[in-house]
């Protein structure tokens, strides 16, 4: 029986075709992607914090009465709260937060990805057409 013999991938660079770069290149990518990730995410915090206080200043001349001010409310103190968590949490926790929902709730995660697809398509359809 013969041994098999391993040898280094060269890159492209190299002549090769860079398939051994690949889970290095890739982590390199997530890496950066969770950094810009992080930049951005006061900005975010800070917008949710806006339209929180921004419901919350006009929840008494909504429409419908104590139902809809007392849903306004507590819509309005959920993105306090969203705010609150993006400010505090990394993209890592995030992944893990939204992992171990997955796992707990899978038909309600498949549900909410399913609805978040539908408005991504029809935002980017109304933004090319």
């Amino acid at each position: 029986m013969q041994t098999p013999t391993f040898t280094k991938t060269p890159s492209p660079l190299e002549g090769g075709d860079g398939v051994s770069q690949g889970p290095s290149r890739a982590a390199e990518v997530g890496e950066r992607a969770a950094a810009v990730f992080d930049e951005k995410r006061d900005s975010v915090a800070r917008a949710l914090d806006a339209a929180a206080s921004s419901l919350h200043a006009r929840v008494e001349s909504l429409p419908g009465g104590p139902n809809v001010a007392r849903a306004a409310r507590s819509t309005a103190d959920t993105m306090e709260k969203a705010a609150d968590y993006v400010r505090d949490q990394d993209l890592k926790g995030m992944l893990s937060d939204i992992t171990r929902i997955a796992k707990r709730y899978p038909g309600a995660t498949l549900l909410a990805a399913t609805a978040l697809g539908f408005l991504a398509i029809r935002t980017i359809g109304r933004n090319q057409g």
